[in-house]
């Protein structure tokens, strides 16, 4: 965008403005001084070397500022006064993408960079192909949208094919311009994709400004970033300096139509042309290499660098890096062919174990979790870690006192790895599991065929807790505004004793609580009155019974017109009923068989819960009729509510696992267990998310 043997040019049309000051600016030069601080702008967001003092730049600023308020039709929305804007954001509208935002195939070690190189290789015809290797930024991914030179949208990633518009936000990041010169290029409309970053020094020394304040600090660089795309005050989103690096050009259209310019036939070029644009793009020695084992050398050494960088990365990004041989290879419905990311191994650290704490769940499950001596893992704080149950701990061989091994599975889920015995200096203690309940002291029971230690104290408090918090979620009743900490806070100031409770609140006493406006006590209120109308299957998941997922709530809503009919229910019954085998259909026996059950319902009922089904499912019918679907892994096109929707929609029935009953299982992104599960019944079908797309005719 501005060449370093123009730089002296700019800097005397920066001086010459300075002068002007000293007698006042005329509106006449409003471009030149716009085009003058865009440059000093550019100097200091994307090239990090400021020419200009911050009080020199100040100065000219506001010399704009008082020049667009004097002459307010010489005001344009380009401007560098026209990013912060003061008004709060009410709501981020979905948009479509230009062209979709796929995910990433991913590799792990050499040999799967080798079969990509394989591949590609034999797709493409070519003996040796070019590649471009870039980092892995890990933010939050944005797609960006330039008119006649100027950003007109900006959107996260959402599902891939829409996302959030969240321009008003992006306007308020200083390394995205708010003109670029596409034109000069023959460039009329473009889509550039990118990441936006929070780096390592602004996220510490913005959570030492929250934990000044008494503020939760933010959780990771990753989160704060995503995290801010949302936010409803563009000041706020100002504040967080927050970055922007762009690694792809995904769609463009020429003024006229005429061969591509040859700034766009090359990964590599489009790199350079959008950092000669004024863009943030990844910038290194040398990033095109001619041979696969070049880019594995690359990848181990940058590896090992990570640390060292100001910005939080999780791999690599390897791509074919000429355009005509990227659009040969193609993509398939999840990801381009002509590209891979090559992820780092996880974040490790060593730390001390020392103690363990036993946490009740809403089932009664008893479940150790690990306390930790603080330490970063992948920058994030760890200090807790769940040891899921007693066999586990025997596995690993845990110890009070042991040093261990944790890392971050995925730079994501803690865990521990192992216990480093030979650092065992005799003093570390064993870890013994109470046989008594750590809240009520009620003796814990486990079935043969399980792992887990339970507490049968339906009156347990931590269970009663557990049970409401469930009780108000968002898959459940969804009680806005009635999250975990509130719910707590009650329980704790003896405001709130069991699920019912919910709907006969002292809400006089709750006004006297620090936090609790008239406004939020209007929008809980409001809330709960709500809660009151969802449809059966929600009550039923949200009771928490034992096995029953969202899947079998709806099933079980669907086979009566009033919940308390299951009293009448056998367990032979119930197993006839779709996807509930033995296991489920004791649990759901126990529960209506529980006069305390059955006391919580009618209390429920009277105080206005819907316990009848009034929509009774009449007989399906559709182009699934008489098929079973399962969903596993992450779906690129569709949410997974929405496929499941559909499934219903066009007569078909989820099951909630694999098993003989199961028709398709539709295998999304890092599918899981149960695919290789699947494989081992011929009579289900294995099919991606194309293909479940296709069976709608749609």
């Amino acid at each position: 965008m501005y060449r370093k043997e123009q730089t002296h040019k700019w800097m005397e049309r920066t001086q010459t403005l300075l002068q002007a000051l000293k007698k006042g600016i005329p509106a006449a030069v409003i471009e030149e001084l716009r085009a003058v601080l865009r440059f000093h702008e550019n100097r200091y967001y994307i090239l990090s070397d400021p020419l200009l003092s911050d009080y020199a730049y100040d100065q000219l600023f506001k010399a704009l500022e008082k020049i667009e308020k004097e002459h307010p039709t010489l005001i344009r929305p380009d401007s560098p006064t026209q990013r912060v804007a003061h008004e709060l954001t009410k709501e981020f509208p979905t948009v479509q993408h230009l062209v979709p935002m796929l995910s990433l195939d991913n590799s792990y070690n050499a040999e799967d960079l080798l079969d990509f190189d394989r591949k590609v290789r034999e797709l493409s015809g070519l003996t040796a192909v070019p590649y471009c290797v870039e980092p892995k930024f890990d933010g939050g991914s944005i797609s960006l949208i330039y008119e006649n030179d100027k950003l007109v949208r900006a959107a996260t990633r959402g599902d891939g094919v829409a996302g959030d518009e969240v321009t008003n936000n992006i306007r308020q990041i200083r390394s995205v311009p708010l003109t670029a010169s596409f034109s000069t290029c023959g460039i009329k409309q473009a889509e550039i994709r990118g990441e936006v970053l929070m780096n390592k020094e602004n996220f510490n020394g913005y959570n030492q400004h929250l934990t000044a304040q008494g503020l939760v600090p933010l959780a990771n660089p990753r989160n704060a970033a995503s995290g801010t795309l949302r936010l409803k005050d563009p000041r706020e989103v100002a504040k967080r300096n927050l970055e922007v690096f762009v690694y792809h050009l995904s769609y463009f259209s020429l003024q006229k139509e005429e061969q591509w310019p040859l700034a766009l036939q090359s990964h590599a070029a489009t790199l350079g042309l959008l950092w000669e644009l004024g863009f943030r793009s990844p910038e290194h020695e040398k990033i095109v290499f001619s041979t696969i084992q070049e880019v594995i050398d690359y990848c181990t050494a940058f590896e090992a660098t990570r640390d060292a960088l100001p910005y939080e990365i999780d791999g690599m990004v390897i791509k074919v890096n000429e355009v005509a041989v990227q659009e040969k290879l193609g993509m398939t419905s999840h990801h381009p062919r002509w590209a891979v990311a090559y992820k780092f191994k996880a974040r490790q650290a060593t730390t001390q174990l020392i103690g363990i704490e036993f946490q009740v769940g809403r089932t009664g499950a008893v479940t150790p979790v690990a306390k930790l001596e603080p330490v970063a893992v992948g920058g994030v704080m760890v200090s807790s870690i769940s040891v899921h149950n007693q066999e586990y701990i025997a596995e690993k061989d845990l110890r009070i006192g042991d040093q261990v091994l944790i890392e971050r599975a995925g730079d994501v889920i803690p865990q521990i790895v192992k216990s480093l015995t030979e650092a065992r200096s005799g003093k570390e203690k064993p870890i013994e599991f109470p046989s008594v309940c750590p809240v009520c002291a009620s003796k814990l029971f486990k079935e043969e065929e399980e792992a887990v230690w339970r507490c049968i104290n339906t009156e347990c408090p931590a269970q009663i807790v557990e049970r409401i918090i469930h009780f108000v979620s968002k898959d459940a009743l969804d009680i806005r505004g009635f999250g975990e900490a509130n719910v707590r806070k009650f329980v704790e100031l003896g405001l709130l004793h069991d699920i019912p409770g919910i709907y006969t609140l002292d809400f006089t006493q709750i006004a006297t609580l620090e936090g609790f406006g008239k406004k939020s006590i209007d929008n809980l209120q409001q809330a709960i009155e709500l809660s009151k109308k969802q449809p059966l299957h929600r009550l039923i998941y949200a009771l928490g019974i034992r096995y029953v997922g969202e899947t079998t709530a709806r099933t079980l809503a669907n086979a009566v017109t009033h919940l308390l009919d299951f009293q009448q229910f056998t367990e032979e019954q119930l197993q006839q009923l779709e996807d509930v085998g033995t296991k489920v259909a004791g649990s759901i026996f126990q529960f209506f068989s529980n006069a305390e059950h059955i006391a919580l319902l009618q209390r429920l009922e009277k105080l206005g819960l819907t316990l009848r089904n009034e929509k009774k499912a009449s007989p399906a019918s559709g182009s699934l009729i008489g098929k079973t679907f399962l969903f596993t892994g992450t779906l690129s096109k569709l949410k997974r509510s929405e496929a499941e929707e559909m499934v219903r929609t066009h007569g078909g029935q989820l099951l909630s696992g694999v098993s003989a009953k199961l028709n398709y299982l539709v295998a999304g992104e890092e599918a899981g267990s149960k695919v290789e599960k699947a494989k081992k019944n011929p009579s289900i079908h294995i099919i991606n998310e194309q293909e479940f797309i296709n069976l709608l005719g749609k």
